[in-house]
């Protein structure tokens, strides 16, 4: 996602993204797509479950903690480095803007808004991305313009027939949260990070810091939890982060912007299925 340039020339830390060619990394791409396609779509019905008994940034900060001590205690005792200050302060930016801006955002906002309102709104998330990289001189090809706009109109389409009102303040929330995600996943791309699966690591362990102390700030407190909600934050945190979230550090250092948040325009489809066969909702 970063401007293609010389990889030679890019400092240490700065990947360049270009398009996957050897067989291994298209291998690779489309299995790190397949697992956002389907284990994000699924993470709107946990956290809606999660939301019901915890608080929501103190909830995502406990996941993200969880998830990102977990990693990196596994990396690091198969060798991986620990990451260098700078790579640590990368990571604190990439993962503020993420998991805080982003998913800790879209927890406040589910227990104000629809989730028709909630999908529509976080697929804008490739819209901003292409946008916020053409601030770095990569603006979407043709191809990619076609793809952004017809994905978006699919999501619209899909929600027409459910309730797009909303508490406007809700609403607002949602529009921080997708402009966050994307403009820390562009970002990202320029900030000097820990390399392979660290990256993940790191900026979950960063983003969760920083949940869990908006959470104290907001007054949230811990609460014991239901078997439901202790349930779906188990699969939040395996599913949702360890795998997924990984799987989308890999993408950003891998393709373009438009391919790597793709996912905003599948999961919406996905998290209508599961709500159908799971939750007892209608289409």
């Amino acid at each position: 996602m970063s401007a293609c340039a010389d990889t030679d020339a890019l400092p240490e830390g700065i990947v360049n993204t270009p398009p996957a060619r050897s067989p291994a990394d298209r291998f690779g791409v489309g299995l790190a797509l397949f697992a956002l396609y389907i284990i994000w779509g699924s993470t709107y019905l946990a956290i809606r479950i999660t939301v019901h008994g915890f608080p929501p940034l103190l909830m995502m900060g406990e996941r993200f903690l969880l998830a990102g001590g977990i990693l990196y205690a596994v990396l690091r005792l198969r060798g991986y480095p620990a990451p260098s200050r700078r790579e640590w302060a990368g990571s604190f930016v990439v993962g503020a803007l993420l998991l805080l801006g982003g998913n800790g955002m879209v927890a406040v906002a589910e227990q104000k808004v629809p989730s028709s309102l909630t999908a529509t709104m976080i697929a804008t998330v490739p819209l901003w991305a292409a946008v916020f990289s053409g601030f770095w001189g990569r603006w979407p090809t043709r191809v990619e313009v076609s793809g952004l706009a017809l994905g978006f109109a699919g999501v619209v389409l899909l929600n027409l027939e459910g309730s797009l009102r909303a508490d406007p303040v809700g609403a607002a929330i949602l529009v921080v949260a997708a402009t966050c995600w994307a403009f820390g996943s562009v970002w990202g791309t320029h900030l000097q990070l820990p390399s392979g699966l660290m990256a993940g690591a790191a900026e979950m362990l960063m983003g969760g810091c920083v949940i869990v102390l908006a959470g104290a700030a907001h007054g949230e407190h811990p609460v014991l939890p239901t078997g439901h909600s202790l349930l779906a934050l188990l699969y939040l945190v395996v599913f949702g982060s360890l795998i997924a979230f990984s799987a989308y550090a890999f993408l950003l250092q891998r393709v373009r912007p438009a391919l790597a948040t793709s996912y905003a325009y599948v999961n919406p489809v996905v998290a209508v299925l599961l709500g159908v066969g799971l939750a007892r909702e209608h289409v």
